[in-house]
């Protein structure tokens, strides 16, 4: 499991493309009239973004028309592969160029997260629909920003949290919701990632040929060029991202608040570090534990580098602990285990489907007919527990329990406070 977590990530084309295709997408028409088809572009195609267009593309109802990367030796390459496939596209630097196109009916955005509040706000006061990566941003602020956007404009927006599009979840949840755990005072989540290594320490140096560095940072404050802060690290550094706490534990988070039907806690305390890897380039922490509190129970996060035995025997996971039993939920399937004799034990039920494929597949139907209830992760989802995860860091940094004051959507602490928008510059803003 491990290693196919490595190639997920690593090498996403690769494992999508080697997909086989579940007999779910057979539902799409074999002919798509030209009139029918929805024009795809996809901005940021190196992982996640390249990833999702080539299960999007699985679609007929679905073209490619458009690529954008500030890396010209990625986006040469994207579109040769693309181009071996008879699909021929327009590629750009600048996705603001991309935007101005009439012919694009949507756009995937799988930029680092630092980019995504303003890519998918501007998509949409363009008038595209939108497939944005996971986490949908990198502040409060930005998460809040999205969602009034989307709002504003009346967009399809669908978050890249594809395990809500996989069957054996949904099952999970249900059994939840049953009632036959019996009271759920506790959730855990986790990733423990094994597969992970020390990032070495590199100097600064000269961006690459073809890489457009001042657009790749953005409104991230202005840094000289290190290669472990480009593509794949970016991460674990705090101007980009918000470390395995966003990465991973907003899709497995999403599900701790999703069967708890949970928005937000009253409050938050996380204790962690770089524990496993001290003197690493690496900014966030490689061990974290992180508490919400609600009325009645809590959910736990925790996340370790390096190891790779988490709970129940998984390196990542979702635990339903009622009085009952337990409901254990990964992305192989779940089980319940029962508290002595209160309950039948539930042997594991594994997964059945790929849930990017049937991800991708829901967003070019709702695009198609408009349903907006019928999206699988709209952005308000993606938002609740991207805005959760972000105060699970900020509890992090400031090293208190923070206290969450519902009624003016900000922390009683002002220290905390001061961590709710991400710092800008060269006129970077986020629309209101």
């Amino acid at each position: 499991m491990n290693n196919s977590r490595r190639d997920f990530i690593r090498s996403a084309s690769t494992m999508v493309a080697a997909a086989a295709m579940p007999s779910a997408l057979n539902a799409f028409p074999k002919l798509v009239a030209p009139s029918d088809r929805l024009n795809v572009a996809a901005i940021g195609i190196n992982g996640m973004g390249w990833a999702d267009l080539t299960a999007m593309l699985k679609n007929p109802a679905a073209q490619c028309v458009a690529l954008c990367d500030v890396d010209k030796n990625v986006l040469d390459k994207r579109a040769a592969e693309l181009a071996q496939k008879g699909i021929k596209v327009k590629t750009y630097s600048d996705y603001r160029k991309l935007l101005e196109s009439k012919d694009i009916d949507a756009v995937i955005i799988g930029t680092p997260d630092h980019w995504h509040a303003l890519q998918m706000t501007e998509a949409c006061a363009a008038g595209k629909d939108v497939y944005v990566e996971k986490p949908i941003g990198n502040s409060i602020a930005e998460c809040n920003a999205m969602v009034a956007a989307q709002e504003r404009h009346q967009r399809v927006v669908q978050v890249g949290q594809w395990q809500r599009s996989q069957q054996h979840f949904k099952d999970a949840i249900d059994f939840v919701y049953s009632g036959k755990l019996g009271q759920v005072r506790l959730v855990k989540a986790w990733a423990y990632m094994g597969w992970m290594k020390s990032i070495p320490k590199k100097p600064d140096g000269t961006p690459p040929a073809g890489v457009d560095y001042d657009m790749w940072l953005g409104p991230a404050l202005k840094r000289p060029f290190n290669p472990n802060r480009f593509h794949f690290n970016f991460r674990w550094y705090w101007d980009y991202a918000g470390g395995l706490m966003t990465d991973w534990g907003v899709h497995l988070l999403d599900y701790a608040f999703l069967g708890m039907k949970a928005q937000r806690p009253k409050s938050i305390m996380a204790a962690g570090g770089k524990f496993a890897y001290p003197d690493d380039a690496a900014e966030t922490p490689d061990t974290l534990t992180t508490v919400y509190e609600f009325d009645g129970f809590n959910i736990q996060w925790e996340h370790a580098i390096g190891i790779d035995g988490g709970p129940y025997g998984r390196d990542h996971g979702i635990a339903f602990i009622g009085n009952n039993g337990t409901l254990v939920l990964d992305r192989g399937g779940w089980e319940v285990i029962p508290e002595k004799d209160k309950m039948e034990a539930v042997p594991r039920k594994p997964k059945v489907d790929d849930g990017l494929d049937l991800h991708t597949k829901n967003f070019v139907e709702v695009v198609k007919s408009r349903k907006f209830s019928d999206l699988h992760t709209p952005i308000q989802a993606g938002a609740n527990v991207a805005i959760n995860a972000q105060m699970g860091n900020i509890a992090f940094k400031t090293g208190k329990k923070i206290y969450w004051d519902a009624a003016n959507n900000r922390f009683k602490d002002e220290e905390a406070n001061k961590f709710l928008a991400a710092q800008y510059h060269n006129g970077y803003n986020i629309p209101k």
